[in-house]
């Protein structure tokens, strides 16, 4: 019998970082919390780095999760708005790892596809499906239904992989 698996999803941002924790067994999902990590905008970006960092601390000392997935980020934006967000996402990826937790990176799309069928699927749409999928979930906004979605994926994916590994 497996043993069930705790995964923190993190949705990376510098304005709101989501985030969610299920607990993984086989392939029976259960939520365990979410929240949305809102730095201070009128901080310095060293100051609000370290908000979201000590934010995610404390997530992780409270929920211990076994494993961390982060969304691989896409930006249509201008080069000034994809550095701020690759330096978010930068302490999303650093602060799991610094605790001893294994990484994972899913892009956006394949988050979509692996939650709601589609890598084109719109907010709303993942936000129904995540709540399908985590019916006790008290989701409070997108960033944690993504964030919760990206917890998902990797737990759909990571069980996938180690059939592959057992099957080898």
């Amino acid at each position: 019998m497996n043993k069930a698996v705790r995964i923190i999803g993190i949705d990376p941002g510098l304005r709101r970082c989501g985030w969610g924790i299920i607990a993984s067994e086989g392939s029976r999902l259960a939520f365990v919390a979410c929240g949305t990590i809102t730095p201070p905008v009128d901080g310095s970006l060293a100051d609000r780095l370290a908000v979201l960092y000590s934010a995610l601390t404390q997530v992780l000392e409270r929920h211990a999760p076994d494993e961390a997935a982060v969304e691989e980020t896409f930006v249509n934006a201008g080069a000034r708005s994809a550095l701020l967000l690759g330096q978010a996402r930068g302490v999303a990826l650093m602060t799991p790892a610094a605790h001893g937790l294994p990484v994972a990176e899913y892009a956006a799309n394949l988050v979509k596809k692996s939650v709601v069928g589609t890598g084109h699927a719109e907010k709303g749409q993942v936000g129904l499906m995540v709540k399908l999928l985590l019916p006790a979930a008290d989701v409070k906004g997108a960033d944690e239904a993504d964030a919760l979605a990206i917890a998902i994926c990797h737990a759909h994916h990571r069980v996938a992989a180690q059939r592959l590994k057992a099957s080898a």
